[in-house]
């Protein structure tokens, strides 16, 4: 029996309950409006290209698309803006799909042989009804329109029935042995195509693998007849009229076949084959594995198909061939083709298809073709699909921004679209949007691997991009090799983005990218011309060269640190602050990891450069990758760190202000027994590499690379010790206006700095005055001391006012920076301003302010200027805080955070109570700890996958409007009408040949099917839910429909019913005739008889 330890259970209720603190001048205490029950978390939306596709189907009436994925996942996609996602629970892939086209649902067959039927009448689908094969695997499936008997081929060569209403299976089974001639002994492999004679529904062709097509006749249960071919077929398609259809074959090759004509294709064709002169065979070509065969009323029809290229096109992007009479086009593809459809006037299969579109799903693309057009121009995709057209390496999310903010971006960005696309509007059209109240504006930025940034516009649930700026154009990709730093430096990403800050009011974006560079920018609406992109050149190298162990473990030893001096040569005009570290040192080994270009730069109107500021190779060393980066507006400062230290920038004067390691921050007073270094040899640029490996912006992350994805390691807890690596990461940064030391009694601008061992330290800042002298006068910073210590890593800083309202950084509101006014506005521009934020000079400064902390591990909230602790609260032992935020609820605020055990907690501020915690996600990639993010207002989001963006709010109230604000994907439309048969063919019979399938393939004629062959799972609602759903047009008539097949079905009854009392009076009346006579005869001879006596 385990032994019962009261301390130890003490322990654990003090760790996870916040212990509060009351300072001798902070007595009062805040009252905190929010509460537990203004949070629920729910996903919201998926955006973004649907991962790993492997099927596709389209709805001609309602105009919805729809995309299964290896995962099992389902993406709906109707007009832009109304999209949805569903999975199914299994998580296998989606092999096929069919619509029960304009009826509100989709029919979804998965590779673990289940089939599920999917109500698309609500706005969240839902499925109706499963049904799970045990015995047999499932290729393919066919819905004719308008019929609710689905075919299912399977691997085995067998077709069985499904009845979509019921989802119970047809006693009416295709086995492969009748359907294929008896002299074969030979399997014909698994069944690859399935579909009904377009002018007679009790003909059904099948295909198997090995190049047997069956016509098979319904009634008669019997083959027709039988096509033979040498090569295995992919695909089946007919000629509208019934009388021809087309196969695609392994070899490359098409063949057309009479349907009465058994012996040979009439035709056989090898689009990419090269045709000998001898008249003999082509050579074999890559597998066709679709084809499709539409017709027009004028010209010649359409055969479009995908794959058949020769194998001597190697290195040949996949292509999609469009025949139409003798012209052959071919379509280059930037990606493998995983499947297509052609999207035709009209959903009737017997008519006249007039083919006008082509959706081609690509492995990692949408493409849809206009075929009415000459060249086959494509369509402009609407949908935002590009997310991952280069790989996403970090995001961030901003909610309520400045209202003038995304026209800006939209109106930049709408000059970089492609032109060429097709005039038409595009055909994917279905659904209508959500009627949510959302209005504030919402951006997503999201920085690529090839050094993109892209800004989307994510206001109401949707998602739209705005611009795009390629921030690989400030450096020189021509890069010699000569060079030995570049030749050396061999990585996939040399661009690749690792941190981005934005400041939404000034417009000013800054960029951290994986070769160790910084780079600034502006936003303009004028296009300009950078003669030279100006550059600052940083060294920054930590190395401890002795050290001295404090007594007792405490701090208050000294460490002599042999850093460099701060450098920088900035390659402008005017005398640079610091002493020059270009390539003039002996040992050639201070240079930059990328090339600035040299060349003049036309920068468009949008974000343009202002400065590029690289760390350099010292001493044969590639400098550490960035891990925080900051920037203020208001202050003109640019802030970033790394396991070295901290550099901050001053981009108004285009210098280094101040180049410090860790160490030397803490001056005097570092708590730390830091270890020194071992002694090495200088070592020379050739023999040594850049890692440009993305990782988390914290150095304690790198080993979850190496963990098979798992997020469990063990660290020490203990902020008194250092693992035997010595060197400590900045980890993150927070300007503010606030009390620079303990006591102060006025508010100066400071730069606080968190680092990955727990320590906040404060630096204060000297700004010059306003105009003129801001641009002569040197910023002073001089660091105040620390603040406080937590366990782990700081992961976010922020500060509050005395009513617990937030105190966001002042900042510069955005101006025009290429301005052509005169000299007086120039000067009038260059005076402005900064917007500060923090309390008013009525405010008592004794009137305290609060920082808030929060670290890997625990959150504390400190009084200021007093330095108390006020509150802490222990958030995890045992897991770690991979994203915290300080962020704004409309009841008040509050710390979000995601922890890698997969939890979203939310705590009050100041208070720091547990207001949520949700085990909502348990981390599986790095993928998603890197582009996590929370914002104001409840809102969240994450790299699902690699070509997805997922969504979800932390918001009771947005949780409750959710339903509003989705679009809907059924809207009622009425079915067009069926083909005229025209007088001669419903004379003579020419027209299609209907079929009742109900007779067929009912349990009365078919009997029940094998009860072990399947099992049936219903879903949460039944096919009078699908039916009670529908709303309008569509729906009264569907409704009139099922009322009017009710009542025939009644009055059918009741007539056989009549006629069967009919048949029964007439009897009872000839009975009871015959009765009566014998009675009257009866009476009559007694009356006689009796009266003769």
């Amino acid at each position: 029996m385990k032994k019962f330890n009261i301390r130890k259970v003490l322990k654990e209720v003090s760790s996870s309950t916040p212990s509060v603190q009351v300072g001798p001048q902070e007595n009062h205490l805040i009252r905190e409006t929010i509460q537990s029950d203004h949070f629920q978390l729910c996903k919201t939306v998926r955006h973004g290209f649907p991962y790993q596709p492997s099927s596709m189907a389209f709805d001609p009436v309602q105009k919805i698309l729809a995309i299964g994925t290896q995962s099992g996942a389902l993406r709906l996609f109707g007009r832009p803006g109304v999209e949805c996602y569903c999975q199914h629970e299994s998580g296998a892939a989606v092999i096929q799909l069919q619509f029960l086209i304009n009826e509100g649902a989709l029919v979804s067959a998965l590779a673990d042989d289940s089939v599920h039927l999917w109500n698309l009448r609500q706005k969240r689908p839902a499925i109706l009804h499963s049904l799970k094969f045990n015995k047999e695997r499932i290729t393919f499936c066919h819905l004719p329109f308008q019929s609710k008997w689905l075919y299912i081929g399977t691997e085995r060569g067998n077709i069985h029935i499904v009845n979509v209403e019921s989802f119970t299976l047809s006693g009416y089974v295709i086995m492969w042995n009748k359907a294929i001639e008896l002299s074969s002994k030979a399997h014909p492999g698994p069944v690859v195509h399935i579909s009904d004679n377009p002018m007679d529904e009790g003909k059904l062709i099948i295909g198997f693998e090995s190049g047997i097509v069956v016509l098979w006749d319904l009634k008669s249960k019997k083959a027709d007849y039988r096509y033979t071919y040498d090569e295995a077929i992919h695909s089946v398609a007919w000629h509208h009229e019934g009388k021809q259809f087309i196969c695609s074959h392994s070899d490359g090759t098409l063949t057309i076949w009479n349907v009465r004509g058994q012996g040979k294709p009439i035709q056989t064709i090898t689009p990419h084959g090269k045709q000998p002169k001898d008249g003999k065979k082509p050579e074999p070509c890559k597998p066709i594995l679709k084809v499709e065969y539409k017709t027009t009323r004028i010209g010649e029809p359409f055969i479009i198909l995908s794959g058949g290229l020769s194998y001597d096109t190697v290195g040949r992007r996949p292509c999609l061939t469009v025949m139409h009479g003798k012209s052959t086009a071919v379509l280059e593809m930037d990606y493998p083709i995983v499947d297509f459809l052609t999207l035709c006037e009209t959903p009737y299969p017997n008519d006249f298809q007039e083919p006008y579109a082509v959706v081609v799903l690509l492995e990692k693309d949408l493409v849809v073709i206009d075929l009415a057009q000459n060249g086959y121009p494509i369509f402009e995709n609407p949908y935002p699909l590009t997310i991952h057209e280069s790989p996403v390496t970090c995001c961030e999310y901003f909610a309520d921004c400045p209202v003038d903010l995304i026209p800006a971006l939209y109106s930049v960005g709408s000059r970089q679209k492609r032109q060429g696309y097709s005039k038409k509007e595009w055909p994917i059209s279905g659904g209508n949007w959500g009627q949510g109240t959302q209005s504030y504006p919402e951006i997503i930025i999201t920085g690529h691997a090839d050094g993109t940034v892209k800004f989307w516009d994510a206001s109401a649930i949707m998602l739209q991009v705005l611009y795009k700026l390629k921030t690989a154009k400030v450096f020189d990709r021509n890069r010699s090799k000569e060079d030995k730093g570049s030749t050396e430096v061999s990585d996939e990403d040399p661009f690749a983005i690792q941190i981005m800050a934005w400041c939404p009011e000034s417009r000013m974006l800054c960029v951290a990218g994986v070769s160790a560079n910084v780079i600034i920018y502006r936003f303009s609406k004028l296009e300009v011309t950078t003669e030279v992109v100006q550059l600052l050149e940083v060294r920054m190298q930590y190395e401890l060269n002795d050290m001295e162990s404090p007594e007792g473990g405490g701090g208050g030893g000294e460490q002599t640190s042999a850093l460099p001096t701060p450098g920088a040569s900035p390659q402008t005009s005017g005398p640079p602050s610091h002493p020059s570290t270009s390539s003039n040192n002996s040992d050639g080994g201070n240079m930059p990891c990328l090339k600035v270009r040299s060349t003049p730069l036309k920068q468009s109107p949008g974000y343009q450069v202002d400065l590029v500021v690289q760390l350099v190779w010292v001493s044969g060393e590639p400098p550490q990758q960035i891990t925080s980066l900051a920037l203020n507006s208001s202050y003109g400062l640019v802030v970033f760190g790394n396991s070295n230290g901290l550099a901050v920038v001053d981009y108004v004067q285009k210098t280094v202000v101040l180049n410090l390691g860790t160490v030397e921050l803490y001056g005097s007073n570092d708590p730390y027994q830091r270890q020194p270094r071992s002694p090495r040899k200088a070592r020379q640029p050739s023999g040594a590499k850049m890692s440009r490996k993305l990782s988390l912006p914290t150095e304690l992350k790198p080993d979850l690379d190496h963990r098979d994805n798992s997020f469990s390691r063990s660290r020490s807890s203990s902020v008194t010790s250092i693992d035997k690596e010595a060197r400590e990461a900045i980890s993150s940064f927070h300007f503010s206006e606030t009390f620079a030391r303990k006591g102060d009694s006025s508010l100066t601008p400071c730069l606080y700095v968190g680092t990955t061992l727990g320590t906040v330290l404060a630096l204060g800042l000297t700004l010059p005055p306003a105009g003129e002298q801001r641009q002569l006068q040197p910023v002073i910073i001089s660091p105040t001391g620390m603040l406080v210590r937590l366990k782990g890593s700081i992961m976010r800083m922020a500060f509050l006012d005395s009513t617990g309202s937030l105190l966001p950084p002042a900042y510069e509101p955005w101006y025009e920076p290429n301005v052509t006014a005169d000299g007086e506005e120039r000067e009038k521009v260059r005076k402005r301003r900064p917007v500060s934020v923090s309390p008013s000079t009525s405010q008592d400064l004794s009137e305290s302010q609060y920082a808030v902390v929060c670290s890997e591990k625990q959150a504390k909230v400190m009084a200021l200027p007093s330095q108390t602790c006020i509150y802490k609260h222990s958030i995890t032992e045992t897991s770690f805080i991979l994203r915290a935020d300080v962020v704004q609820m409309s009841q008040g605020m509050c710390v979000a955070c995601f922890c890698a055990n997969g939890h979203i907690m939310t705590l009050s501020v100041p208070g720091l109570r547990p207001l949520m915690d949700v085990n909502y996600l348990p981390l599986t990639d790095m993928r998603i700890a890197r582009t996590f993010c929370f914002t104001n207002l409840g809102q969240a989001m994450y790299l699902c996958s690699p070509t997805e963006i997922q969504r979800i709010t932390y918001s009771q109230d947005i949780c409750e409007n959710l339903q509003e604000m989705l679009g809907e994907l059924f809207t009622p439309v009425e079915t067009p009408e069926a083909p005229n048969r025209g007088f001669f063919k419903g004379l003579f019979g020419g027209g299609a040949q209907s079929l009742d399938r109900e007779e067929l393939f009912g349990e009365t004629a078919s009997g029940k099917a094998s009860r072990s062959l399947a099992q049936h799972i219903p879903g949460p609602g039944g096919l009078e839910g699908m039916k009670g759903a529908a709303s309008g047009v569509v729906g009264d008539l569907a409704r009139a429909r099922i009322a009017l097949d009710e009542r025939g079905q009644k009055l059918g009854e009741l007539d056989e019913r009549t006629a069967a009392m009919m048949a029964s009076a007439d009897s009872f009346s000839k009975h009871a005739h015959e009765v009566t006579e014998n009675i009257y005869y009866k009476y009559k001879y007694d009356y006689y008889y009796k009266s003769k006596i």
